[in-house]
């Protein structure tokens, strides 16, 4: 982790260098409604988001973002979940280029597994290319 890795989105003036920064395993409901059920576990993983491409990026940064376990199972984020690891990002986010965007999303996984990897790709998952980091 730590490693800005270049991505690329549909258009040729999308692009950014993400960063996973930190990940928080367990992670705490900030509102007890949204704490997770009998069997699961919130984990917050926060990334930073700096655009180096031409274009505004404007997009759901927590529809591209997926938890992998060690047995190969994905996890998508958790919609509107706030933890106690920090601001999460917004529904959407609009970031100029050469500007930096840094927040949380969050995920649901069963409580036995073993987080492998994160991985992120702009455009809401859609964009060619796929940023994936190990968790050691």
């Amino acid at each position: 982790m730590g490693d800005a890795l270049a991505l690329s989105g549909t258009s040729g003036g999308e692009k950014a260098d993400v960063t996973v920064v930190k990940i928080v395993d367990p992670a705490s409901a900030k509102e007890a409604f949204s704490s997770p059920k009998a069997g699961e576990r919130l984990v917050a993983v926060q990334f930073r988001i700096r655009n180096t491409g031409t274009a505004v990026y404007d997009d759901s940064p927590s529809n591209g973002a997926r938890l992998v376990d060690n047995e190969g199972q994905q996890f998508t984020a958790r919609i509107a979940t706030d933890t106690t690891a920090g601001p999460s990002f917004p529904g959407s986010v609009t970031i100029a280029p050469g500007d930096t965007a840094l927040g949380y999303i969050t995920f649901t996984v069963p409580t036995a597994s073993r987080v492998a990897k994160v991985q992120f790709a702009l455009n809401s998952g859609f964009a060619p290319s796929t940023g994936q980091w190990t968790v050691s």
